[in-house]
């Protein structure tokens, strides 16, 4: 009877060995994958921190082209409101030269049609074009002068 419970607990241990290589296998295989995936992941990570460094890169450089852009539009907002403000000055000029060349012409009509020349002086055509000349040379006058001022407040 000894000898059985001997060769039944040989077989016990044999038969507890086969499932404890059997276990030690499967757990290999599950290491080696979890290994294979480990790596994997560790690559993968990698890529994500290139992919976050290259990102981080991209934003700088947006900013830094955002930056330029909003002082580039400031620049160019500041020169439009001059040179508009520069053309509300011309324009404003320009209308006081031409109120003033209407005032020459009236001044110019009033006084041909108040100083009529003696009758048989000259004729109505050399009266008219004599009183147009005058009155183009005195908006000439009005005209250069005021071009004068506006350059002279210019520089």
């Amino acid at each position: 009877m000894n000898g059985i419970v001997v060769v039944a607990a040989d077989i016990l241990v044999g038969i507890l060995l086969v499932a404890t290589i059997i276990s030690s296998v499967k757990l290999s295989r599950r290491i080696t994958r979890l290994k294979a995936d480990e790596s994997a992941m560790r690559a993968t990570i990698g890529e994500l921190v290139a992919a976050t460094d290259a990102a981080e890169r991209a934003v700088a450089g947006l900013r830094t082209t955002l930056a330029e852009c909003d002082r580039d539009l400031s620049d160019r907002i500041d020169l439009a409101q001059r040179q508009s403000l520069e053309l509300g000055r011309a324009m404003e000029a320009g209308e006081r030269v031409v109120g003033r060349i209407e005032r020459v012409f009236d001044a110019t009509r009033r006084a041909l049609h108040a100083n009529p020349p003696p009758a048989g002086s000259q004729p109505d055509e050399a009266r008219a074009s004599s009183g147009l000349q005058a009155a183009i040379a005195a908006a000439q006058a009005v005209a250069d002068r005021s071009a004068r001022r506006v350059e002279s407040r210019a520089a």
